[in-house]
């Protein structure tokens, strides 16, 4: 959850370095003017180490970063991109901007991607697959990743809620033929606004790199003002302000991670023997941000009366059940391209996935969590469910 409660000096000397090193706020160019201060270079570096991948690129937001990866693929009309049915509406929505189908898929136990549901979803025209750590628990990789390669389907991870977790020691976003990342005011680390990208694939990046810069390739041996280029792209390019401010976050990223969970362990233990609770199914090996608790009741209404009896003793629930027509591909009947490859129809294309995410609670977890707040959650679920 919580890159904005971790802000504090460290964000500031950053950003102060550049101004005093200049004050060049673009990323490119301007040489002798921003005395070596390359602020979104920087952050880049560092992050594709800490990910143990080869590129990195950061760009204005998570979103951008999923259209950015899906402009790598040079998708046709009628090729198809699977997600799944539990995401943030802005997966499904860089999918219609890449001009593709955008195809959803059930959820299982893990609340993510249901791989034997995203099998039966396959077509002669799915070109790529894009799979999400809602909240923060990793999906299914092992299974989705062997799925996708053994069809030659590309694989690219949302890890809009993941960065910082893992599966089997190996980074979340490492492990498809590209990540994406979000850092938005409430995700794990933040800028405030921006994203990244990452890659093992020279060629992928350097597409990508391209693409969100108008298609500028940056070549070394020409002025940028008569840059070449290969294809045209759009502008997603981040800032040096948002550079500084990753920098000093991505060095609180695994304090950040570690307190979360250390706090997601408490909430979890203090309510393990509420009767009526079936806590969310984690796969093997997993590592998640521990961005928040997740955990089934018996229904519609249990669920509502949990939400009901944490907001009278002031705290809050997160998505679930309050929030789902932002996330829950069943309610986006405004997106004509998703009804028309569903059916026409969606209120019956996700049937298991609603059953599930109206039965389910969300409790955010915070770094700086109060000394009382496990024991408040567990009176209000000890009232809400008898």
């Amino acid at each position: 959850m919580p890159g904005f409660e971790v802000i504090g000096a460290e964000e500031r000397a950053e950003v102060d370095e550049v101004f005093d090193r200049g004050g060049v706020l673009f990323r490119h160019g301007f040489d002798a003017l921003r005395n070596d201060c390359y602020k979104v270079r920087e952050f880049e570096q560092a992050f594709a180490k800490r990910m143990g991948v080869e590129h990195a690129l950061a760009v204005t937001s998570g979103t951008a970063a999923l259209r950015v990866a899906l402009a790598t693929l040079d998708l046709q009309p009628s090729d198809e991109v699977i997600t799944q049915s539990f995401t943030f509406v802005a997966t499904a929505e860089a999918i219609i901007e890449s001009r593709a189908v955008p195809v959803c898929c059930e959820i299982d136990e893990t609340f993510n991607m249901n791989p034997d549901d995203l099998i039966a979803r396959i077509t002669p025209r799915t070109r790529a697959v894009i799979v999400v750590h809602m909240l923060g628990t990793p999906a299914r990789l092992v299974e989705i990743k062997k799925i996708c390669d053994d069809r030659g389907i590309v694989l690219i991870e949302d890890s809009a809620w993941g960065c910082g977790g893992s599966l089997d020691g190996k980074p979340l976003g490492t492990w498809g033929a590209m990540g994406t990342y979000s850092f938005d005011f409430a995700k794990t680390m933040t800028t405030g606004e921006g994203g990244m990208v990452v890659f093992n694939d020279a060629r992928l990046a350097e597409k990508a790199k391209a693409w969100h810069d108008h298609g500028h390739e940056n070549n070394p041996a020409v002025p940028r003002w008569e840059d070449t280029r290969s294809g045209s792209g759009f502008n997603y390019r981040m800032m040096e302000l948002q550079g500084a401010v990753g920098l000093a976050q991505l060095r609180k990223l695994d304090d950040v991670v570690a307190q979360q969970r250390r706090n997601a362990a408490a909430i979890t233990e203090a309510i393990a023997d509420v009767q009526g609770i079936v806590p969310r199914v984690e796969p093997k090996g997993s590592a998640g941000t521990a961005d928040a608790v997740i955990f089934g009741v018996r229904d519609k209404d249990a669920a509502l009366s949990c939400r009901r009896e944490l907001l009278a003793r002031g705290i809050s629930t997160k998505i679930l059940p309050e929030a789902t027509t932002w996330h829950f591909a069943e309610t986006w009947v405004h997106m004509p391209e998703l009804v028309a490859a569903h059916g026409g129809n969606l209120t019956e294309a996700f049937p298991r996935s609603r059953a599930r995410l109206e039965a389910a609670v969300s409790l955010p977890v915070f770094v700086n969590m109060p000394e009382d707040f496990a024991g408040r959650v567990r009176d209000a679920l000890v009232a809400a469910l008898g």
